[in-house]
Order: structure tokens, then C-alpha cells, then sequence
């Protein structure tokens, strides 16, 4: 591994921190999800869209897993955004 991949090092350098900052804290008490409900705090804030928010909900079975189990919630996360903008067509928003 070089020093450019390295967990240890700087990191990105066109990261932009304060940017992931105020989205991971986006998700306020009281906000309110397109089907009503509210979101976890700590969770990703609501999208508009309850297909896309219940997708992105399954992000919520990573932690406590083992990290070799994150790749099969990630590309079944990924497969289910995939399928809801297939399902949009061009031209739809």
C-alpha cells in the first residue's frame, strides 16, 4: 500500500470536509421524511423521494457488521438507486 492509499495519511485532497460535515448533520430533529416519518439522527436527511430514502435506509445494517459483510449491503444499496432512476427514465426528475 503507498502512502497515498494509506488510512493514515492525509486524505483526499480534494475532499471537501466541511461539505460531508453538513450533510452527515442534515438530519435535524423535527425534520420529516417524504412518507411522513423522521428520519434517524445521525442518518442521511430525507431525500424527497421514499423510494430513494427507503433504499438508502439499508446503509443503517452496516454498523456492528463485520466489514466483509459491507460490500453485499453497499451493492444491494447501490442495485436499489440503480433500479428506482432506470425506473425514472430519461427526462424525468
Amino acid at each position: 500500500m503507498t502512502d497515498e492509499n494509506s488510512p493514515q495519511g492525509s486524505g483526499d485532497k480534494d475532499q471537501d470536509l466541511d461539505t460531508e460535515r453538513t450533510v452527515a448533520e442534515a438530519s435535524a430533529p423535527g425534520d420529516v421524511r417524504a412518507d411522513g416519518s423522521e428520519p434517524v439522527p445521525g442518518g442521511p436527511p430525507p431525500t424527497g423521494d421514499p423510494r430513494v430514502d427507503d433504499a438508502v435506509a439499508g446503509l443503517r445494517r452496516l454498523p456492528g457488521r463485520p466489514a466483509e459483510e459491507h460490500v453485499a449491503v453497499l451493492e444491494e444499496v447501490h442495485g436499489r438507486l440503480r433500479d428506482i432512476l432506470d425506473d425514472l427514465g430519461p427526462g424525468q426528475p
